[in-house]
């Protein structure tokens, strides 16, 4: 039989990977192949991410703003505010709160300025000058200053207090230290005892007064003793004008010692007993604030390890030789 070569031969089926070469997704029944992103969508993701990264660093630099405001208790910008100072630990110099005072005097949002004092005093001068600075911002500010002692308001802490409109204190607190200390460091039996012997030249006799190197001379007595009872006279006087008496009914009080705050009511150092928030909540409604009131704080000033090697390291560690330098000080300090 002879064969027809008239009509070619079909070609062979073609291998399966070729066949799904085809069809490069999945086929199943009733499926539809997923669409291809187009270039829009992904601009847009773009987008929206750095718009995110807008707003956070507005933020942030927003809050930060605000903490160099010294508003860190919420949002409310052009709220009526108490401002809370704290006055803690030695009072070495008045800048600080002085420049808190000044800040909050001139904010109209604040309503008032509440002192929360947990203090023993500190340095005579810095004492005093925070306290004029208060009878400063109570007369141009028309605002009230209030004083809250938490643990001890004594000495020098005391000296801020007087100046407040009012002051309140627990009845544990300790209160009053009414009086003046000068102290100074003698290291003459160390200088003798390295065998080191101090030179001083000097004109005006009572130019080397206070000398640590030696003891005092009885001149020398009398000249600081002159020295502590006019800063004591002060204090007495001060006092006796912020709680609106006389220097006679202060000065049975100015004897060095302390109070609790329950003994202090009846001997008219402090006007109320009671605590912060009831310091807070009544200076609060005497302002027309009512309910609880926004409290606005000074921002903290937070110093890292970088910023303490920066300065020498001597805040972490101090230069012995700076015992050898220190001359006679005055204080307004409860000991």
């Amino acid at each position: 039989m002879q064969e027809d070569f008239s009509t070619p031969p079909p070609p062979p089926p073609a291998p399966p990977y070729a066949r799904a070469s085809q069809y490069p997704y999945p086929q199943t029944y009733g499926s539809i192949p997923p669409r291809r992103r187009s270039a829009w969508f992904y601009i847009g993701i773009i987008a929206g991410s750095l718009a995110a990264v807008f707003l956070l660093v507005t933020g942030m630099v927003w809050f930060t703003m605000r903490s160099m405001t010294g508003n860190s208790a919420g949002l409310g910008l052009g709220s009526e505010s108490i401002a809370v100072i704290d006055i803690s630990g030695a009072i070495l110099s008045p800048e600080t709160i002085d420049n808190q005072l000044r800040k909050f005097g001139d904010d109209s949002s604040v309503k008032a300025i509440l002192l929360h004092i947990n203090s023993p005093g500190g340095g005579a001068a810095a004492s005093q000058e925070i306290y004029h600075e208060v009878l400063r911002v109570r007369r141009e500010s028309h605002k009230k200053v209030v004083a809250s002692i938490e643990s001890v308001g004594a000495s020098g802490a005391y000296y801020i207090a007087s100046a407040c409109d009012r002051i309140y204190a627990n009845d544990a607190s300790v209160v009053g230290s009414i009086g003046v200390i000068m102290e100074w460091t003698n290291y003459g039996d160390l200088l003798r005892w390295a065998k080191l012997k101090n030179v001083v030249i000097h004109a005006g006799e009572l130019k080397d007064a206070g000398d640590p190197s030696r003891d005092l001379t009885p001149k020398e007595e009398i000249y600081f003793q002159s020295l502590v009872d006019n800063m004591y006279t002060q204090f007495i006087h001060d006092v006796a004008t912020g709680r609106h008496t006389t220097d006679d009914k202060i000065k049975p009080l100015a004897t060095g010692q302390v109070w609790t705050g329950q003994q202090s009511l009846p001997l008219g150092l402090i006007d109320k007993v009671g605590g912060y928030q009831v310091a807070l909540m009544e200076t609060a409604r005497e302002a027309g604030i009512s309910g609880e009131p926004n409290v606005v704080r000074p921002a903290k000033n937070k110093r890292g390890l970088f910023t303490l090697l920066a300065d020498d390291g001597e805040d972490l560690f101090p230069n012995p030789g700076q015992m050898l330098n220190r001359a006679p000080g005055f204080y307004f300090m409860w000991k």
